[in-house]
């Protein structure tokens, strides 16, 4: 199989039981991360990786998500990847998120900022424009200066009082000169994974596929 690999600390978890799988079962795949960090810990564990203009599709992508609502609708990014992470999804056959169970919400962005990735080069003016469309803004820090995605771009985290089409505000953000990509993911959860007291709840979601993938 080819398998995404997606980003953040639920994705690392999965990671290291597939590495437990691989070492103990003999389990083999070809995996395209989807950042720097995942692709660190999985090279550790001894999964095969490839880029991912080096697949032509992915059998299954498997990632986490921030927040997930009952339309399966996800902000995602918190673990600075959004980009990367929608590309990889983008390519794959099945879509899987794991979760626990408070990251299900009835309405996105109660608990989680939209994250949008923008270009470095008029980060306050692309800034200022997000401003306009309602949200309250923060660049995203990372020790003494700015986080940086591996693809170099910069990440404001938007606050919105409330979220009722999460798609037009997905497609408003992305109208934005400089901004590349925002942290709604919509119509990329084909299977949810969720973690509560009483066990795993598995559900088909049945979601209709991004239009941007096609």
């Amino acid at each position: 199989m080819t398998v995404g690999l997606g980003t953040g600390t639920t994705a690392a978890l999965m990671l290291r039981r597939l590495g437990e799988r691989i070492r103990d079962e003999k389990l083999e795949f070809i995996a395209v991360p989807t950042s720097r960090a995942t692709a660190e810990l999985a090279r550790e564990l001894g999964v095969a990786l490839r880029d991912v203009d080096e697949v032509a599709e992915l059998d299954v992508n498997i990632d986490g998500a921030d927040e997930i609502d009952s339309q399966y609708r996800m902000i995602k990014g918190r673990g600075g990847a959004l980009l990367r992470e929608k590309i990889v999804a983008c390519i794959a056959k099945k879509r899987v998120t794991v979760i626990t169970d408070d990251k299900r919400v009835d309405r996105l962005g109660q608990g989680a900022p939209v994250p949008v990735e923008i270009s470095r080069m008029g980060a306050k003016h692309i800034e200022r424009r997000l401003q306009k469309l309602g949200a309250r803004t923060e660049l995203r820090r990372h020790d003494d200066g700015p986080f940086v995605t591996d693809g170099g771009n910069l990440i404001i985290d938007c606050h919105f009082a409330e979220i009722t089409d999460p798609a037009d505000l997905d497609a408003r953000l992305k109208s934005v000169v400089g901004a590349f990509e925002t942290g709604l993911f919509i119509g990329l959860c084909d299977v949810l994974v969720v973690g509560t007291t009483d066990g795993v709840e598995l559900i088909e979601t049945k979601a209709a596929r991004f239009p941007g993938c096609e």
